[in-house]
């Protein structure tokens, strides 16, 4: 295959859940330019409508749908609309995610790890269920898992946002596996300290201070430095690539 055909995702179908801000708006403009047509779930309506005209102004096939990934019957209808409105979807990133700062297993309540697991875990399996049925059918997928650097490194502060990132390197582990024989790749991406609304609170913190320290590159990554990484991982040029969990964090991990 050509070199400037390996990226290229002309005629794909991709959905990236939490696709209307921060990590998932940068992978899925990324992804658009690339030539794939691109849905983005999110809750918010809003967000949904601004990131709609982004991409249509890239010129591909879009669609914002309003769904939140933690309900889980609303999930399927929303993957059907996809493919009613796009086509069979070919890449699925699994991004939406949220986090309790609680401080600390002694601090945290409950329903807040419930939620953390239920959308940065259960989602991730339960879509990837879903979308993989479809892929199996038609011999070919990607599907793309967003871990963290909290996938390797323990928190005091955020333990059900560790617990939960830890989980999907695991489970990106075990979907790859099980889905090689019919030519599905499945991977993840494990950013570093990206910029982002979730991510604001730290730069006011001396937690701050560290990261820069310890960062290699001497500063806080760009949501858009994720999707090359994305692309990559859901093009023809990542093949023979799956079970993998590649790190985009300025050299954080390698100190």
């Amino acid at each position: 295959m050509k070199a400037s055909t390996l990226f290229d995702l002309t005629g794909r179908v991709a959905v990236v859940t939490g696709g209307n801000g921060g990590i998932g708006r940068g992978i899925a403009l990324g992804l658009a330019e690339a030539g794939a047509a691109v849905a983005v779930f999110g809750r918010n309506h809003e967000k949904n409508q601004r990131v709609l005209s982004e991409l249509k102004a890239i010129g591909v096939p879009s669609l914002a749908v309003t769904v939140d990934v933690t309900d889980r019957a609303g999930l399927e209808p929303a993957l059907h609309r996809v493919e009613r409105e796009l086509g069979g979807v070919g890449i699925l990133v699994n991004n939406a995610g949220n986090v309790s700062l609680s401080g600390g297993v002694l601090n945290e309540k409950p329903e807040d790890w419930d939620s953390v697991i239920e959308t940065q875990l259960n989602a991730v399996f339960l879509l990837s269920k879903l979308a993989a049925k479809a892929m199996v059918s038609r011999k070919r997928g990607k599907i793309i898992n967003i871990g963290s650097m909290y996938s390797f490194f323990g928190s005091g502060l955020i333990p059900s946002y560790s617990a939960a990132k830890g989980a999907i390197v695991q489970l990106t582990k075990s979907m790859a596996i099980e889905l090689a024989p019919h030519n599905i790749q499945v991977n993840a991406i494990a950013p570093g300290w990206i910029e982002t609304d979730m991510t604001a609170p730290v730069k006011t913190m001396p937690l701050n201070d560290e990261i820069l320290l310890r960062t290699p590159a001497g500063r806080w990554g760009q949501a858009e430095e994720v999707a090359g990484t994305a692309v990559y991982l859901a093009s023809h040029a990542s093949d023979f690539v799956t079970g993998t969990t590649i790190r985009v964090d300025g050299g954080y991990a390698i100190r």
